[in-house]
């Protein structure tokens, strides 16, 4: 996955929380899930959807028997950190700190977050100390 991937819809977005979640399936078990979370689509609308984000470059699928098997090519972390870096080049032209800021800002972690926190800014440090 690459910056200036296609981008993802709310409804493709939903498709890939079953997929990363539940892991691979069928449109059929798919739909199950989604139906699970109030997703009532049709199943022609739920296999639309896995068949463009596979064009996308999202999605795999594998037949087996009669059905296709679908499977995530994308984990959730690779998207996130995509989409944010994409946002910060537009937003705040290629500057990272800004979005770090609004993230952190107001939000409430737990204990073990903020010493996750603190381990990754810790490794950043080291990183740029041996460079």
């Amino acid at each position: 996955m690459t910056q200036n991937s296609p981008p993802v819809s709310d409804a493709e977005l939903a498709v890939l929380k079953v997929l990363w979640k539940s892991g691979p399936g069928t449109v059929r078990e798919i739909d199950v899930e989604l139906r699970k979370k109030r997703r009532r689509w049709a199943y022609n609308t739920v296999l639309t959807l896995l068949s463009r984000l596979r064009e996308k470059g999202y999605v795999a699928s594998e037949k087996q028997g009669v059905a296709h098997l679908f499977e995530a090519t994308v984990t959730r972390e690779e998207l996130l950190k995509t989409r944010l870096s994409e946002l910060a080049d537009s937003v705040c032209d290629g500057t990272k700190s800004p979005l770090v800021h609004a993230l952190v800002e107001g939000s409430r972690f737990s204990a073990k977050e903020i010493a996750e926190l603190r381990q990754l800014l810790n490794k950043l440090e080291d990183k740029k100390k041996r460079k």
